[in-house]
């Protein structure tokens, strides 16, 4: 499991009973999370009134923030020297998953550690942290989400991490129709990320659905890849699917002249007063050999 300790600014303090109580900044948070079924004690009462907010799940789907103290409608965190803005949303997010932080250094270490321009597209790129990382290592980024509202959260991201006049596409579309036009009009990418979601639905209400649909994409934009590419990364948060089945679908469809190195596994979370690691997502990879 790849884990990350080297946040400042993000903390996940404890975990129990189905709650995560974590630090973003200055602001204290109580949230869900399923993979959390151990009991180490009620949260509500281990940091009784070192809590801002808490979001409560909903029997019919969904939930609510309740905020108990004062909390701006956006702040900001730092990683490193990338800067991201944090809102609560609804469904429990806050617009940054902290874990990927390990894909982050990856990229960027691949990128600088390559010595040549890196052309990079980020697909269902959400609110830009692959995105914004690969900008501060020299890259230019594509970056596509259906949602105009994670675009424009990609924008913020971008203009506080300093790179607002960095070589950056920000695209509004379908993941897969986008790839098909690219791939008619002869465009490459030395490195692609993806964190495609378990189901979804594009501009125009197309249909997403990873079982069915991820193994033509990344078909597709293995014919997408440059004649030298660097990497190309899956990230999912799907429940029931492994990190090997990320793996085999980049093994199945990598040309084989490439070569290269395969690999997958978890990505987790310390959590500092348990000492546990908490499981966040899975990961597969494909990169060249340096």
């Amino acid at each position: 499991m790849l884990i990350n300790n080297e946040w400042t600014e993000y903390e996940l303090i404890d975990a129990s009973r189905g709650m995560k109580y974590e630090r973003w900044g200055t602001y204290y948070l109580l949230r869900p999370d399923p993979q959390i079924i151990w009991n180490n004690g009620n949260l509500m009462e281990k940091y009784y009134g070192k809590i801002d907010a808490i979001y409560h799940r909903s029997n019919k789907g969904g939930g609510n923030w309740e905020n108990l103290r004062s909390i701006p409608s956006s702040w900001s965190i730092q990683y490193k020297n990338l800067t991201f803005h944090i809102k609560q949303m609804g469904f429990k997010h806050t617009g940054l998953f902290p874990e990927q932080a390990v894909n982050w250094d990856y990229m960027i270490q691949k990128i600088q550690n390559s010595n040549r321009e890196i052309k990079v597209l980020n697909l269902f790129a959400y609110t830009g942290g692959a995105t914004v990382a690969c900008l501060s290592a020299g890259a230019s980024v594509t970056h596509v989400d259906s949602s105009r509202g994670m675009v424009d959260w990609c924008k913020e991201n971008v203009n506080s991490s300093g790179y607002s006049d960095g070589p950056i596409r920000y695209l509004v579309d379908d993941v897969v129709k986008f790839v098909q036009r690219e791939i008619r009009r002869g465009n490459h990418y030395d490195a692609i990320v993806m964190d495609p979601p378990s189901y979804g639905r594009g501009v125009n209400g197309e249909v997403w659905d990873i079982e069915k649909d991820l193994d033509y994409l990344v078909e597709l934009c293995c014919e997408l890849l440059s004649d030298q590419p660097l990497f190309f990364l899956i990230n999912s948060y799907t429940t029931g699917l492994s990190s090997e089945v990320m793996k085999n679908l980049l093994e199945v469809h990598m040309p084989k002249r490439f070569g290269g190195i395969f690999s997958c596994g978890e990505i987790g979370l310390p959590i500092t007063n348990s000492h546990l690691v908490l499981p966040c997502g899975i990961y597969g990879r494909w990169e060249e050999y340096e």
